[in-house]
């Protein structure tokens, strides 16, 4: 027996797909939902990017059983981990570490910075980094990633904020490795997660 909740989110993605006005793919369009629902807010039809090859690397990374890197708890809190678990991968957070604290202030860095160095300072099992909340992980990402000799298969880069929010999403419009992406302020961790989740729901069909 299907359950009120998920008769309630069919009709909400029911309600979401017939007042877009832009074209996506199927695949695309299930991402744009997802973001929409867990937002209310049909802004993201517009600042949403995809590189072309985002979504079919982040299916594989999943299904290869690769682990995803946050930049925050919230983020965290919001991935179907039941679902990854399905495939082997677990969700990564570094921020709160006590190492990461205390070299953030030697260095005079955001803990998110060094959280985001350090998760790559040794072999790893990453193949997804979301993040949904600071500017700085995702600069910090993009400073090191072409240096990386196993770079994540997709960056998922939607921080919010004032500060080095737009300047650093712009950057990842650049980058040569796939990534989703939403231009502007907007973002959010709630953002990042559904961004995932749509990923680990599109791996999970047959």
């Amino acid at each position: 027996m299907t359950s009120k909740g998920t008769l309630i989110e069919r009709e909400s993605f029911d309600i979401i797909r017939a007042g877009l006005r832009r074209s996506f793919s199927e695949a695309e369009l299930a991402v744009i939902q997802r973001v929409i629902h867990a937002s209310g807010d049909f802004g993201f039809e517009d600042s949403i990017r995809f590189h072309p090859g985002a979504i079919d690397a982040g299916i594989a990374a999943v299904r290869a059983g690769k682990d995803i890197l946050v930049d925050v708890h919230m983020v965290q809190a919001g991935i179907n981990k039941k679902l990854l678990q399905r495939f082997g991968g677990e969700v990564l957070c570094y921020v709160s570490d006590i190492e990461v604290a205390a070299e953030a202030t030697r260095l005079s860095l955001t803990r998110s910075e060094v959280a985001m160095m350090r998760a790559f300072s040794v072999p790893s099992n990453i193949g997804i980094v979301a993040i949904g909340n600071a500017p700085t992980a995702l600069l910090s990402l993009l400073e090191i990633i072409d240096a990386l000799p196993a770079p994540p298969a997709l960056v998922i880069g939607i921080p919010v904020g004032f500060v080095k929010a737009e300047e650093s999403k712009e950057l990842l419009l650049t980058c040569r490795h796939p990534f989703i992406t939403s231009v502007g302020k907007k973002g959010g961790s709630s953002i990042a997660a559904a961004t995932v989740n749509a990923i680990l729901k599109l791996a999970a069909e047959e």
